[in-house]
């Protein structure tokens, strides 16, 4: 067998400092990530871990990105795999339950990225692009609701001031949707993270008998507040 190259021992390195530290989220959380315990337990000093990330914040990054584009590629493969692109409904819930079923099977990595803050670590922009993967795929849907003439069942005023908060939502999009709608669509990507939030950190324990189907229920409602069922 030839030897590894220098970059296929580099690339097997930081996959093993990397899943150590996603063990780690799991056992301490992510505020208490020990770049030193990492170390120990891939068989490095600590000195080394650093050739690969040159701090912990720069670790924490990673993870975040790492975790952020696992959550997207299930959202997309989901939403991709309706066969009927004109089922909007089909499409809203294949996201609403990929996000959950994620959550549900990664919840420390979950944690991480929509837990508490880690205290004194600041998100750089490497994080930007696979962090709104999710909030992008609700946005295309919510474009092509607009394109296929669909409207929210009830929508109150949009006051100037919300209208110009939506600006850079509104660039993003290739193409305008209504602010009201906006709103709406808004209000259901935060539905679907609060409810998830709510489930996974316990604070719904003994308050819901079935989460599966309450779950159902709530993403269905809100397919119907969003026009997208008959």
């Amino acid at each position: 067998m030839a030897p590894k190259s220098r970059a296929e021992n580099r690339a097997e390195q930081t996959r093993a400092i990397l899943d150590r530290a996603r063990a780690q989220l799991a056992e301490v959380g992510p505020a208490a990530l020990s770049v030193r315990q990492i170390a120990r337990d891939v068989g490095m000093v600590s000195s080394a871990v650093y050739r690969y990330f040159p701090s912990r914040d720069e670790l924490l990054t990673a993870l975040i990105i790492e975790t952020y584009d696992e959550l997207g590629d299930a959202v997309e493969a989901a939403e991709s795999s309706v066969a009927d692109r004109a089922d909007l409904a089909a499409r809203f819930a294949a996201i609403c339950h990929a996000i959950r079923d994620w959550a549900r099977a990664n919840p420390h990595e979950y944690a991480l990225l929509y837990g508490s803050p880690v205290p004194g670590y600041v998100a750089p922009d490497d994080t930007v692009t696979p962090a709104i993967r999710v909030s992008g795929a609700f946005l295309a849907l919510a474009q092509a609701a607009e394109h296929a003439g669909v409207s929210t069942i009830t929508t109150t005023p949009v006051s100037p001031a919300e209208k110009a908060a939506l600006v850079p939502i509104q660039e993003f999009l290739d193409g305008p949707v209504d602010a009201a709608h906006l709103v709406r669509w808004l209000m259901a990507w935060s539905t679907v993270f609060g409810h998830t939030s709510l489930e996974l950190f316990g604070h719904m324990h003994r308050g819901i008998l079935d989460y599966d189907a309450h779950f159902r229920q709530v993403s269905g409602q809100l397919a119907a507040d969003l026009g997208l069922t008959s």
